[in-house]
């Protein structure tokens, strides 16, 4: 397992909202620190306007949990934090507790790469209360973001059409640790390589790249350029054509990869970066082509997303490898996911659970009470919909699935399909079970999981909507509730 969220060393306990500790802090002065609580992590809606998502992020939750404790630094820290009358904010018994406190909860989890919809609980955490809802922010903020970039690479890649997709997003990641989380993330969704070395060395994600403009303009002319970077580098001859003339660039590669084939080398490709890329694609082929160089690859970058590429392909641009940065590692157009992390039931240790609802005048806002399963229905090698089950009242009684947001929505998934549960343990009364898993194996089932959805699901404009809905008894005790309370 590779130690990404932990890399400067530090505690990342204190990685959470202060409102998370204040309410820790309520918790042990009114004495509910023995309450223990379920919370269900999930989103409400698609990235990108999109038909699905891919979840991500699970291998540094599990990062984060495994060494989860609140360390001496930490505590100094917080017991020097005062309130609006400059009296510390938290008592030093508090800060006892968090001291000494062990983590104990049992964690849940859709797999990572497993493709997910709104709704569906992606993370499941049972235990303590104060644990729990410390837990809330740093849960957050690693699957959100994961699992937005896991899912703009996928349709990336899609858009792609086979034709590989490196991520080169590191120069314009949000910081450090969001370049590297976006690395990661886009290698999962389908992405081949990235140009992030550290990334590389860290997960192993196969890296690429060659040169940039400023290598060719440090020369007196292009071809000086090109020929000095093949004889410094025959084996990744990649060369970037567009610095003074694209086209006249092209014929200087081809001049260069022929100097390369007297020494036993080839021409890898070029790369172009700038100006009408199906225009300059079609023409570079030919140039190519008539040089000699047939298996030499056309590159394209230049701020490329799934919407540029499908259009570049529609055009006919003989483009067979795609550079994607910008509008990859940053989540372009969608700045976040827009996970949520709710409270859904409550009780004393030994009792029985009470389910707990949130109400809101938007009906998506609605929470859906109780420890939540997903089971997914595949019939012929095709994955037909999803029903989320509550566990305390039972097993399903039928296969009957209802719309959390239209009850006038409902669907009879097929009897006879194969039924499989997505929500997985991953901790153990504070313990991780879980085996770790390479991230090529999290890339094949990516890969393998959408592969089994309707393209429908998969169209960039006006997608599918895929069935995901409530098991009757869990949605006639969502609607009670919403009714009582109401009242």
């Amino acid at each position: 397992m590779s130690k990404m969220g932990n890399s400067s060393g530090h505690s990342l306990a204190l990685l959470t909202d202060l409102y998370q500790l204040t309410m820790a802090y309520g918790y042990w002065k009114t004495g509910h620190t023995n309450k223990e609580g379920i919370f269900n992590l999930f989103f409400r809606k698609n990235p990108f306007e999109g038909g699905y998502t891919i979840a991500c992020g699970l291998e540094q939750v599990i990062e984060l949990l495994s060494t989860f404790s609140f360390d001496s630094s930490d505590i100094d820290y917080l017991a020097g934090l005062t309130g609006n009358d400059e009296k510390p904010l938290f008592e030093k018994g508090f800060l006892d507790y968090l001291a000494n406190m062990e983590f104990s909860c049992d964690v849940d989890a859709i797999e990572e790469g497993t493709v997910v919809f709104p709704n569906e609980p992606l993370l499941r955490v049972k235990g303590p209360i104060t644990q729990c809802q410390i837990l809330e922010t740093p849960l957050l903020n690693i699957i959100n973001f994961q699992s937005l970039i896991a899912t703009k690479a996928s349709r990336i890649c899609k858009a792609a059409q086979g034709d590989p997709v490196m991520e080169f997003g590191l120069r314009r990641a949000q910081g450090i640790n969001g370049a590297v989380s976006a690395s990661r993330a886009a290698y999962i969704g389908g992405c081949s390589s990235t140009s992030n070395v550290l990334a590389g060395k860290m997960f192993g994600i196969p890296v690429k790249g060659t040169h940039a403009h400023s290598w060719i303009m440090s020369f007196d002319s292009e071809e000086e350029a090109f020929r000095e970077y093949a004889g410094a580098m025959p084996n990744n001859s990649m060369l970037l054509v567009d610095t003074y003339d694209t086209l006249e660039g092209v014929r200087n590669a081809v001049k260069i990869g022929k100097e390369l084939q007297q020494k036993g080398h080839r021409l890898s490709g070029i790369r172009l970066d700038s100006g009408d890329l199906a225009y300059l694609s079609i023409e570079a082929r030919k140039i190519l082509d008539a040089g000699g160089f047939f298996d030499a690859v056309i590159c394209a970058s230049n701020d490329l997303d799934e919407h540029i590429i499908t259009s570049l392909k529609q055009q006919g641009a003989q483009i067979s490898l795609w550079g994607v940065g910008t509008r990859l590692a940053t989540g372009h157009s969608q700045a976040a996911l827009g996970g949520v992390y709710k409270l859904v039931a409550m009780r004393e240790p030994g009792q029985q659970w009470q389910h707990r609802i949130k109400l809101s005048e938007q009906s998506i806002k609605i929470t859906t009470p109780g420890d939540l399963q997903v089971n997914r229905y595949i019939k012929n090698n095709e994955t037909v919909g999803d029903m989320i089950f509550d566990q305390l009242l039972g097993k399903p009684d039928s296969h009957l699935i209802i719309d959390p947001l239209d009850s006038t929505r409902r669907k009879h998934m097929p009897e006879d399909a194969e039924v499989f549960e997505l929500l997985r343990p991953v901790v153990k009364k504070g313990k991780i079970i879980a085996t770790p898993e390479s991230i090529h194996n999290l890339r094949n089932r990516a890969q393998k999981s959408l592969s089994t959805f309707h393209e429908g699901i998969k169209r960039f404009v006006n997608p599918h909507r895929y069935p995901v809905g409530l098991e009757e008894k869990i949605h006639t005790l969502r609607a009670d509730m919403i009714i009582k309370n109401r009242k």
